[in-house]
């Protein structure tokens, strides 16, 4: 819908050589929003915002949990009201002085999403303490380096992750304190290793002391820092974001203008909380009077928890929705010709609606839903009704399958952890894909010349350049760590992403590249990977793909992770045998799979240069447990390079003895 005006560009000049225009929000071009509307713009902290929430939502239903009995069997789920959290967090903050803590000193949350979690959070927030999440995914090294740099006081563990924790502490002078949540109805704490220097207790137990002895809240302030939030990374080690109460209210008031939260809705929380995504989306439905029901912190019950709580938002990245699309387009092509052309009708009815701009579907809209839809819908419980997707790019064709099949709003965000989340958002009207909206009226976009790589404002018909942020999201730099923070942050304010993009009519955003990890093949093409990644894995043959290149090749190599939903049915239709790993090793399959890829990367106008010379096969996905993706799923280079070195050398010195492309098994 190229007629929503999403940004505007200011009409002024930067540098006195730089034509660099900085867009804001149509919605609020003249003034950076820092909070929500009128009469909630007093909200100025997390404190704030949990205090205007316990005031407007107290009987709402707040925080749920699935109880699961001796057996493992989980039963329905168990609420706290706004207000009952409200008395919980004044306990166990309370608490958490008596037992030695201080306002400023920092805290880790060491723990899947769960309730117990949100409760320490808004304890420490209401008595400035300042947060340090870690991803429950991290090994001892990691929780060691984080909890030593961030000076750690006291850590909220999860009895399961307790015994790493514990492994770690003699490492780990500074934490004074452990408390430990998630023990089961009789459950005892572990024994502790004599000698141990930090004082084990249970959550109950610090809750209980802080009823007796009970303290006054102890107020942040907007400057003050709110949560050090490590980013995983993709390289190196973890950076420490430093986020304010003012960066975190900013990005949520923003995004909430869009959302429309509201009590009554119920969100689903299984996204790590470490992770600066779903922990702004809390922000944003705790100050609607969202329910937030939590999954068990098992992926692969993910879809039970969901069918028990029938959410009506859902918070994802395109991993989850590409795994939906995959298995509701497989079982299409699997069934019967009536039922695949009864779909496809219905899907291209809806589509073309969509498409003239109508959100309803059409005339046909409500009946295509009935009797086809209705049923993919109730996959994820039936009521959704706001989809949104971040974290890392999605395909245009997957927004629409979520539109049309699901019947709901889909909102597509862009942003970083530097930026307190969000930086922009498409619109809940807009019915267009394959761009991420406009910035949020808190903050402001400008596209800075790339002249090296041929991206550059003068570029028509679309400016194009390095997308750089400013505004009241920015974060306040990394923890110790100047230098990195002077290579992000410029002295004008301006945060420098990384990422390249393009203006398209409209003042949408449009993400097209990435520049930290361009590189150069011998004859000096650059190369963006991830952009060939995408495309590679748009073939139903392709689950992962890690495109590699050496600045002494001339050509690239791949390392594919086939799809199993659709390779196997295809073997076996070939009379090939069901066992993953002897098909990775077949040359008929790697050859399929190498010609599918291609395709892919004509019909997306790849160059010659972008497209792979080479592939390799394998059956394991890439994982967090193997060290191959960060815990946001985003793949890691170097250590991909180092698992698939040997495969790497064998394509290159097969692509070496033969001057046409080649593959191997």
């Amino acid at each position: 819908m190229d007629s929503l005006q999403y940004s505007v560009a200011l009409p002024e000049r930067l540098t006195s050589t730089g034509p660099w225009l900085v867009h804001r929000s149509a919605t609020s071009p003249e003034q950076l929003v820092d909070s929500f509307p009128p009469p909630d713009d007093h909200i100025r902290t997390l404190h704030d915002n949990y205090e205007h929430s316990f005031a407007t939502f107290p009987k709402v239903p707040y925080l749920g949990q699935r109880m699961v009995d001796e057996k493992g069997k989980a039963g329905p789920y168990h609420w706290m009201t706004y207000s009952e959290v409200a008395k919980a967090r004044t306990d166990i903050g309370s608490g958490l002085l008596h037992f030695g803590l201080s306002s400023g000193c920092t805290m880790g949350l060491y723990s899947v999403n769960c309730r117990d979690w949100v409760l320490v959070e808004a304890a420490c927030v209401s008595y400035s303490i300042v947060t340090v999440p870690l991803y429950d995914t991290l090994g001892p090294d990691a929780v060691r380096y984080i909890s030593n740099h961030a000076e750690l006081r006291a850590v909220a563990c999860s009895v399961a992750l307790l015994p790493i924790l514990l492994q770690n502490q003699q490492a780990c002078p500074s934490i004074s304190l452990v408390v430990v949540f998630g023990l089961r109805k009789g459950q005892r704490l572990p024994r502790v290793a004599p000698g141990l220097k930090a004082r084990v207790v249970t959550l109950e137990a610090v809750a209980a002391a802080g009823r007796e002895h009970p303290r006054a809240h102890i107020l942040p302030q907007p400057a003050d820092t709110a949560t050090l939030c490590y980013t995983s990374g993709t390289t190196g080690i973890p950076k420490g974001a430093i986020l304010s109460h003012a960066n975190l209210i900013a990005d949520a008031a923003g995004s909430n203008s869009l959302l429309n939260a509201q009590p009554g809705d119920r969100h689903i929380s299984y996204l790590p909380l470490a992770h600066i995504y779903e922990r702004v989306t809390l922000v944003g439905v705790t100050h609607g009077g969202v329910s937030i029901g939590f999954y068990r912190g098992d992926v692969a019950e993910l879809l039970e928890d969901v069918l028990e709580l029938r959410p009506t938002i859902f918070t994802s990245v395109p991993r989850l929705w590409n795994r939906i699309y995959d298995r509701v387009m497989g079982t299409i092509r699997a069934g019967n010709p009536v039922a695949r052309r009864l779909f496809a009708a219905a899907y291209a009815s809806k589509k073309a609606a969509l498409q003239a701009g109508d959100l309803s579907g059409g005339r046909f809209g409500p009946f295509w839903d009935r009797l086809v839809f209705s049923k993919i819908k109730a996959r994820l419980g039936g009521e959704v009704r706001i989809m949104t997707t971040g974290a890392s790019p999605i395909s245009a064709e997957v927004i629409d399958f979520m539109r049309i099949c699901f019947g709901a709003t889909v909102i597509e965000g862009y942003g970083m952890t530097e930026t307190a989340c969000t930086i922009s958002m498409t619109l809940p009207e807009d019915t267009s894909s394959g761009h991420v909206g406009g910035p949020l009226p808190c903050c402001e976009v400008k596209l800075e010349d790339i002249p090296e790589m041929g991206y550059t404002n003068g570029d028509r018909p679309c400016p194009r350049g390095e997308i750089c942020v400013r505004g009241p999201t920015v974060f306040q730099g990394y923890y110790k760590d100047e230098a990195q923070t002077r290579e992000i942050l410029d002295a004008d304010g301006w945060l420098h992403t990384g990422d390249i993009g393009l203006w398209l009519p409209g003042g949408r955003l449009k993400i097209i590249d990435r520049k930290k990890n361009i590189f150069k093949l011998a004859q000096g093409e650059y190369i963006a990977p991830e952009k060939i990644e995408n495309v590679y894995m748009r073939s139903p043959f392709v689950a992962q793909a890690f495109v590699y290149g050496d600045s002494l090749q001339a050509h690239l190599v791949a390392v594919i992770v086939p799809d199993p939903d659709t390779l196997l049915p295809w073997a076996a239709a070939r009379g090939l045998p069901q066992d993953l790993n002897r098909l990775v090793a077949d040359p008929t399959i790697t050859t399929a799979v190498f010609n599918s890829i291609l395709e892919e990367g004509r019909t997306s106008k790849l160059r010659g240069f972008e497209q792979v010379a080479a592939i390799t096969l394998v059956a394991e996905q890439f994982s967090v447990e193997n060290n191959l993706l960060t815990p946001t799923f985003k793949l890691k280079r170097p250590q991909a390079k180092a698992a698939f070195q040997e495969a790497i050398e064998r394509m290159y010195a097969k692509t070496a003895a033969s001057s046409h492309q080649a593959f191997e098994g």
